[in-house]
């Protein structure tokens, strides 16, 4: 009894932080633009705020630096075309790499993706429409739902227990049904059903993916979240791990095979 209680424990201020960050995040994705464009920019400084204050715990001015010229170069990088975005962000990730004591080729990959998939979910909102930006947070979202409801409710052999020790095949599993069921819902009456419930699915799949290589960062400095600024879920980076691996492959979607498809 008192284990399953203590499985539980956090779910009260889970949801309402949860419920917040849905909020603000609906409030964003409406109105786009400027807002939308501010909002990910903050966020993806915070982030890289966050990672550097984990890889570097003992240069927490050069945390703050870095955080706010990665939100300035993704703000700005929305409003350019990719010739010129991509390059200024990998500039913006340069600046920190001689400076990041600890773990430099860490800093050096996982903020170069941060900063893409930050840029990559500005371009979805404001060159692929609010459908598309809605289906790839839809998917995150009941990705993670689906993931821990499953896991906390089945358990059973974990997925990769030396990296993720919560994370199990019935939690993952979970997740890929529940994003394939957003990929129906998204298709119905398309000529690209099956097409949107795969794509679903391989970004439910990235969306773990992040989730994991975030896990593995942690495991490797040895601390259990990457802040505290989210009650409940630890923080941006554990919130927005999936968010950020599901961007990158919706990119690769897009470049590989052009996406998107007369669907939306």
């Amino acid at each position: 009894m008192n284990g399953n209680a203590e499985r539980w424990s956090d779910l009260g201020t889970r949801l309402g932080s949860g419920a917040a960050m849905v909020a603000i995040g609906i409030a964003g994705i409406w109105f786009g633009g400027h807002v939308f464009h501010g909002l990910v920019a903050v966020i993806c400084g915070l982030m890289v705020w966050e990672l550097v204050r984990m890889l570097s715990p003992d240069q927490p001015s050069l945390a703050l630096q870095l955080g706010g010229v990665s939100a300035f170069a993704v703000l700005l990088a929305t409003y350019l075309p990719p010739l010129y975005a991509v390059p200024l962000l990998a500039a913006a990730v340069l600046v920190g790499l001689g400076r990041v004591k600890r773990y430099a080729p860490v800093y050096l990959v996982f903020s170069g993706l941060l900063l893409l998939a930050g840029w990559g979910m500005a371009h979805v909102r404001d060159d692929l429409g609010f459908g598309w930006m809605v289906w790839l947070v839809l998917v995150v979202v009941v990705t993670d739902v689906a993931g821990y409801f499953a896991g906390r409710m089945i358990g059973g052999p974990k997925f990769w227990p030396a990296v993720s020790p919560k994370k199990t095949w019935a939690g993952t599993s979970a997740g890929w049904v529940a994003a394939a069921l957003v990929g129906l819902g998204f298709g119905i009456g398309s000529g690209a059903l099956g097409a949107l419930v795969l794509a679903s699915v391989l970004l439910s799949f990235a969306s773990q993916l992040g989730d994991i290589a975030e896990s593995a960062i942690k495991r490797k400095v040895g601390v259990k979240d990457s802040s505290t600024l989210i009650p409940g879920h630890g923080g941006l980076l554990d919130r927005f791990d999936g968010m950020l691996g599901a961007a990158l492959a919706l990119l690769v979607l897009e470049v590989a095979f052009g996406f998107p498809w007369s669907v939306l």
